[in-house]
C-alpha cells in the first residue's frame, strides 16, 4: 500500500492498495472511494504525459460515456506537481484474453457459454464507437485495454494514450501492440502517424475474431514457405483463414479451429473484408454491431449438450465437433453426477435388426429398360447393304454367261471357266463393311446409357440410401466401441491420477502472465493460437510445431514449465479431482451415445422412408435416360444388321468407397466400421462433410467463377452447405 497522498480537483487524496502495474506507472485505488482510482506515471514519463492528460480532462471527455475510463481530474503532488489522474474504477472486470482464451475462461468465466462471447463481442463494437463518437482514436486498442464485466458488459481502459485533438492541436496515440496493428502501420514509427478509425477497425476485428473463434488470431496460422512471425504474417497481409485469398495468403489455419464456414455468410465476409487489402473497407463498430446481433439470433441449442450454443451456419454442433476432433471442450458442463447427460433407454439390437432388414434395390431393378419401337435403318445401313447386293448380282450374271458361253462356243471353255468362278466368288461372298464407325457408335450410345442411369440412380436418391445405409453401419460400430471405451478408460483413470494432478497443477501457470525471455504479446498469441495456453500445454514436439518457434524458445518455454513442475506435489488420496475427472469421461461418452443414438433412429427413419419412393420412381418417365437407351436400341440394331460383333452392355453399379478400419479406445475420436454387407460399401472419413459428419454427395457448380466444376456437397443440403473440393 502506498501512504503517500495525492491532490485530486483541490483536494487531498489518499492512495490505497496497488490495483495494477505497467510500463508507465501505477494504478491505485482511492482510500473511502469506490467509484475512483488514480494513475500515477513514472517520473520520467511526467513531463510528456501532462499536456494531454490536462487536454482530456478539459475536454470533458469523461462525461461523454461511462465504457471508457477517461481522465477526471489531474492528479499533483503536495507541491502542485502534475503526478497523473484519476479516473473510473473498473471492479470485478477480466482482460478480454481471460474470456477468449480456453483455458482462461474456464477459470475466470466458467459458466459463459458462445451466447456470452457473441453478446461481449457487440458490446466491444458499441464502445469504440463510443469513443469515435467522443472524437477520439484508440490507436492501441489491444487485449489489456478492454476488460469484460461478469454481466458481459465492457470497458476501455488506458485512454490516455487515445489520439485526441482540442482547439487544434493533435495528441498523438505514440504506442501500438504488434498483434493488433494493421498491415499497414507495421515496419512505421508510430510517433509520427496519425491514427484513423480505419486503423481502430482492423484491432476491433481482431479481437472480434479471437472472441468467436476462441481465442485464435486471424493472422495465426502455417504458412507454405519459410516460417513466419505473427507481425509478418500481418504486415504480409496473410489473414490464415480466408477462403477468398487462400492461394494468395498460402496460408492455413491451426488445426482444432473454428472457421469461417462455420459462421454466417456475412460474418465470414466481414472478416475477409476486415483482413483483406482495402484498409478503408474494413467494417466499422456500427456495422459488426449490426452482424453480431444477427449472429446472435442464430446461434441454436445442442440437442445433446446443454451448454453448446453454436452457429446455425455450422449446420450441426461446432463446439461437440472440435471436442471431437480435439479432445478438448470448451464450454464444459459443471461437473457434478447431476450434470452428466442422461441418456435414456436404446436398444441398439433392434435398431440393427431394421438396418438390416431394410433391402434396397439393386441398381438394375430400378434403372428403365428400353421396350419401344426402333425407328427403319438409316442411308449408312442401306448403302452399306447395296454394296453387298449389287456385288452378287453380278456375280450371278457373271455365271449365266459363262453357262451360255461354253453352250455356243466351248473352244474358249478356259474363259467361260474363270468367268464361272468370278461369278460362284461373287454370289456366295459378301462385300466387306467397314465396322468401326458402327462399333463406335454403339460404344458412345452405351456409355451414354451408362452416365444417364448413374445421374437417374443419383436423382432419385438409391445411391444416397446405400451410402446412408454404410453410414448407419459405420454408426452401430462406434456406438458399440463407444460402450466398450467408458469401460476401459475409467481404468486407465486409476492408473493415471498424478498425471491428472500433474496437469492439473500446472493449467494454474499461464503463459500470458509469465515473464518468458523472448515470448512477447505476438509470440503469446500465436502460442494460444496453436493450443498452448499454460505450462501443462509445453512440450518439446508441440512448441515446435508453432511456426517461429525453436531450439532457443523451445528451451525457454521447457525450463519454464519445468520450473513449476518441481513445485508439484502428488496426493494419493483420491479428491474431488477424481471425480471431476470420473465425470468428464462419462459426460463425454453420454454426450457421443446421444448423439449416436439420434444419427442413428434419424437415418434408419430416413431409409425406411425412401424406400417406397426409389422403388416408385421407375414408373416416373427419365427423358435423358430413355434418350440414351433409345440410341442405344438403333445403334445395336444396325450392327445386327450388318453382323457386327458388339460387347455386352456395361453394367451400372453403385460403388461406395470402403471406409478405415476400426481404431480402439479413441473415446473422442472412434471411427470404427464393420464388414459390409453385400451391395453397401463404406466411405472413408475424408468423404464426410466437414459441417455436419454427413455424408457427401458428387454436385456440379451452377453458378459463380466455378460454375460447371464438380465439388462434393453434404447430402443434407439445404438443412447443412458443407462442402469440399
Amino acid at each position: 500500500m502506498n501512504t503517500s497522498p495525492v491532490r485530486i480537483a483541490g483536494r487531498s487524496e489518499q492512495l490505497d492498495k496497488r490495483l495494477g502495474k505497467g510500463g508507465e506507472g501505477d494504478v491505485y485505488a482511492l482510500a473511502g472511494r469506490n467509484d475512483r482510482a488514480v494513475k500515477i506515471y513514472k517520473a520520467e514519463l511526467r513531463p510528456s504525459r501532462e499536456s494531454k492528460v490536462r487536454a482530456m480532462v478539459e475536454g470533458r471527455l469523461a462525461e461523454s460515456t461511462n465504457l471508457v475510463a477517461f481522465p477526471f481530474d489531474v492528479a499533483t503532488d503536495s507541491s502542485g506537481l502534475f503526478v497523473g489522474f484519476s479516473m473510473r474504477l473498473v471492479a470485478g472486470y477480466r482482460p478480454i484474453h481471460e474470456l477468449y482464451s480456453p483455458k482462461s475462461r474456464k477459470i475466470h468465466f466458467p459458466k459463459a457459454d458462445y451466447r456470452f462471447l457473441v453478446r461481449v463481442a457487440q458490446n466491444v463494437a458499441r464502445a469504440v464507437a463510443t469513443v469515435h463518437q467522443a472524437g477520439c482514436i484508440i490507436g492501441d486498442l489491444n487485449h489489456s485495454g478492454v476488460l469484460i464485466g461478469p454481466d458481459a458488459t465492457v470497458a476501455l481502459i488506458d485512454a490516455d494514450s487515445f489520439q485526441f485533438s482540442l482547439k487544434g492541436h493533435l495528441y498523438p496515440c505514440v504506442v501500438g501492440t504488434e498483434d493488433f496493428t494493421p498491415p499497414e502501420l507495421h515496419g512505421i514509427s508510430l510517433s509520427n502517424v496519425k491514427r484513423t478509425q480505419a486503423h481502430d477497425n482492423f484491432g476491433l476485428a481482431v479481437a472480434i475474431f479471437q472472441l468467436l473463434a476462441m481465442g485464435k488470431h486471424p493472422y495465426a496460422g502455417r504458412f507454405n514457405g519459410p516460417d513466419l512471425s505473427l507481425g509478418q504474417s500481418i504486415a504480409q497481409n496473410r489473414f490464415a483463414f480466408s477462403v477468398r485469398r487462400r492461394d494468395e495468403t498460402r496460408t492455413t489455419p491451426p488445426p482444432g479451429s473454428v472457421l469461417l464456414d462455420d459462421l454466417p455468410s456475412s460474418i465470414a465476409t466481414a472478416f475477409e473484408t476486415a483482413f483483406g487489402l482495402s484498409a478503408v473497407s474494413r467494417p466499422d463498430s456500427p456495422a459488426w454491431v449490426s452482424l453480431l446481433q444477427g449472429l446472435e439470433t442464430s446461434l441454436r441449442q445442442c440437442s445433446t449438450v446443454q451448454s453448446h450454443y453454436f452457429p446455425g451456419a455450422a449446420g450441426s454442433c461446432l463446439w461437440c465437433r472440435l471436442a471431437s476432433q480435439s479432445g478438448v471442450e470448451m464450454f464444459p458442463l459443471g461437473l457434478g453426477m447431476g450434470n452428466i447427460p442422461a441418456i435414456g433407454s436404446f436398444d441398439l439390437e433392434r435398431i440393427w435388426a431394421a438396418i438390416q432388414a431394410v433391402r434396397l434395390p439393386l441398381a438394375e431393378e430400378v434403372i428403365p429398360t428400353w421396350s419401344g419401337d426402333v425407328d427403319p435403318p438409316g442411308a449408312a445401313i442401306t448403302e452399306a447393304k447395296s454394296k453387298g447386293s449389287g456385288q452378287a448380282g453380278l456375280g450371278a450374271l457373271a455365271i449365266i454367261g459363262a453357262v451360255i458361253g461354253f453352250t455356243f462356243i466351248p473352244v474358249l471353255a478356259l474363259l467361260w471357266g474363270c468367268l464361272g468362278i468370278y461369278g460362284l466368288t461373287g454370289l456366295f461372298s459378301k462385300s466387306k463393311v467397314d465396322a468401326a464407325p458402327f462399333l463406335k457408335a454403339y460404344k458412345d450410345a452405351d456409355n451414354r446409357v451408362r452416365q444417364a442411369s448413374l445421374a437417374y440412380l443419383q436423382r432419385i436418391g438409391l445411391k444416397e440410401m446405400y451410402v446412408l445405409r454404410a453410414d448407419l453401419e459405420e454408426l452401430v460400430a462406434q456406438y458399440r466401441q463407444v460402450e466398450g471405451d467408458l469401460s476401459q478408460t475409467l481404468m486407465k483413470l486409476k492408473s493415471t491420477r498424478e498425471a491428472r494432478q500433474r496437469t492439473d497443477f500446472l493449467d494454474r501457470f499461464l503463459i500470458r502472465r509469465a515473464t518468458i525471455p523472448g515470448i512477447g504479446p505476438a509470440k503469446t498469441a500465436t502460442l494460444a493460437s496453436f493450443g498452448i495456453e499454460t505450462a501443462a500445454d509445453i512440450t518439446a514436439s508441440s512448441v515446435q510445431s508453432v511456426p517461429g518457434f525453436g531450439e532457443a524458445l523451445t528451451g525457454k518455454m521447457l525450463a519454464w514449465r519445468q520450473s513449476h513442475e518441481a513445485k508439484f506435489r502428488y496426493n494419493s488420496s483420491p479428491n474431488a479431482s477424481d471425480l471431476q475427472a470420473e465425470n468428464a469421461v462419462r459426460s463425454s461418452s453420454a454426450t457421443k451415445q446421444m448423439d449416436l443414438q439420434n444419427r442413428l433412429r434419424a437415418g434408419l427413419s430416413a431409409l425406411q422412408a425412401a424406400l417406397p419412393r426409389i422403388v416408385s420412381a421407375k414408373s416416373l418417365p427419365d427423358q435423358n435416360l430413355m434418350q440414351a437407351l433409345a440410341e442405344r436400341a438403333v445403334a445395336l440394331r444396325d450392327c445386327a444388321i450388318l453382323e457386327v460383333a458388339v460387347p455386352a452392355p456395361a453394367v451400372v453399379t453403385i460403388e461406395v468407397p470402403k471406409r478405415a478400419a476400426v481404431q480402439p479406445n479413441r473415446i473422442h475420436t472412434p471411427t470404427p466400421s464393420h464388414s459390409s454387407s453385400a451391395g453397401s460399401i463404406r466411405l472413408p472419413a475424408s468423404n464426410r462433410c466437414p459441417s455436419c459428419g454427413a455424408s457427401m454427395v458428387r454436385r456440379t457448380a451452377r453458378k459463380g467463377k466455378h460454375a460447371g466444376s464438380k465439388f462434393w456437397g453434404c447430402s443434407k443440403y439445404p438443412a447443412c452447405k458443407g462442402t469440399r473440393s
